[in-house]
């Protein structure tokens, strides 16, 4: 079963740090299957995340890797999700990351 997880970072990324490793139970992450994630991918292609680390924007998802996803983001990846039950553990966990202004940590398939 192929899976993105997206969790909070408490503490924000560091410039110069890459986040390479995958940890999804330090973040506590969600999944999300990836048949749900994948149809959004067009549209999240037009989104400023970073890529393992704050020094490598980039535009969408590191699919196979790790994104961070800075709060200023975060309104359009939610206007991405629409309203579909399946999101809502991830638009709630986007609402929390923003209104506390911390990253959120994605680990790709």
């Amino acid at each position: 079963m192929a899976k993105h997880e997206f969790g909070i970072m408490t503490d924000g990324p560091v410039q110069g740090v890459r986040y390479d490793s995958y940890e999804p139970w330090k973040y506590n992450c969600i999944s999300i299957h990836d048949d749900y994630i994948e149809p959004l991918l067009p549209e999240l292609d037009k989104i400023d995340f970073f890529w393992h680390s704050i020094d490598n924007p980039g535009k969408g998802l590191a699919y196979c890797g790790i994104t961070l996803i800075p709060p200023s983001s975060m309104g359009d990846v939610l206007a991405v999700l629409g309203d579909w039950d399946f999101f809502a553990p991830l638009r709630e966990l986007l609402v929390r990351a923003k209104a506390e202004k911390k990253f959120i940590i994605h680990f790709g398939i």
